[in-house]
């Protein structure tokens, strides 16, 4: 039987820690398991590795159920566990704004991820902040783009994950001015998703044990820490800029200790997409969500 244990992710980056401590802190490698890791290519889901046998276990979102389920096919794929229970993107501004709120995007050129969970999730921080998402310009630029951009002079505002808004405050080109987890609040947005057949297997439930050990790891630990232990995945992120975004998920509260997705922060996301008209019914938690394997 082999130990390769294939994990790909939808996005890279440090809100991905508990996952990538699964790899970067040798919990994996304690359970006897030898972790191989891609980034799905762009325009690619994580999902279809899962369905196609070339990955085991993948990071993706209990959102990507909607699109099955909308067309009355049961998801192919089941979220098992969470990553992330709050969004963890933040707005960015070109100067320091203490006093910011939200009306001051209204007529300002944003650079607006557009990405169908980002975009969802930062209409509606604009709505629980009293802002209506068509008073503002929002620029529609692909995510790749988004950076150089607004390093260039474009945009007023950028909406981006961690860690490019703090490698530009490092580099003295914007300044963070508000989160949108924080506008949001506690929702399913980022999870860990495998086949029913999987989670049935041992892998499955030593890669649990490991990931349990990891998330509790990445919550417990002082962010340079880990920032030191996750270095190698981030070549290009200064390992300043690496620890400061650690930090602020740490404090933010994305990485709670439990592991389920829970049915609250699951109404909470339908409640996020139903108001970006992109579901047409609330759809059932248990047709998108599975418990995690044993870990006992």
């Amino acid at each position: 039987m082999s130990n390769e244990i294939s994990i790909q992710f939808t996005r890279f980056s440090a809100f991905y820690s508990p996952l990538i401590a699964t790899i970067a802190g040798g919990f994996l490698k304690e359970e006897g398991l030898e972790p191989r890791y891609s980034v799905a290519p762009p325009g690619t889901s994580a999902i279809e590795g899962v369905l196609n046998g070339t990955v085991h276990v993948c990071q993706s979102a209990p959102s990507q159920g909607f699109g099955p389920l909308e067309k009355g096919q049961a998801p192919p794929a089941v979220h098992f566990a969470q990553v992330n229970e709050m969004d963890g993107f933040f707005l960015t501004a070109r100067r320091p704004d203490p006093a910011f709120t939200w009306d001051r995007l209204k007529g300002k050129a944003v650079l607006v991820d557009h990405g169908g969970q980002p975009l969802a999730m930062f209409k509606y921080a604009c709505h629980r902040r009293g802002l209506d998402y068509a008073a503002l310009n929002a620029m529609d630029i692909p995510s790749a783009r988004m950076d150089p951009a607004f390093r260039n002079g474009e945009g007023d505002y950028i909406h981006q994950q961690g860690p490019a808004p703090q490698q530009l405050e490092h580099d003295g080109v914007g300044h963070i001015v508000a989160s949108v987890g924080a506008a949001i609040g506690p929702c399913a947005f980022s999870s860990l998703a495998a086949t029913r057949e999987w989670l049935r297997t041992d892998m499955a439930r030593r890669f649990m044990r490991a990931y349990r050990k990891a998330r509790a790891w990445v919550i417990g630990t002082p962010a340079a820490r880990i920032a030191e232990a996750e270095a190698p995945f981030f070549p290009e992120i200064d390992q300043a800029v690496l620890t400061a975004t650690l930090a602020t998920y740490q404090k933010l509260g994305c990485w709670t200790p439990h592991v389920e997705i829970t049915r609250p922060a699951f109404e909470v996301t339908l409640d996020v997409f139903a108001h970006a008209r992109l579901i047409t019914k609330r759809h059932r938690y248990q047709d998108v969500v599975a418990a995690p394997p044993d870990a006992a």
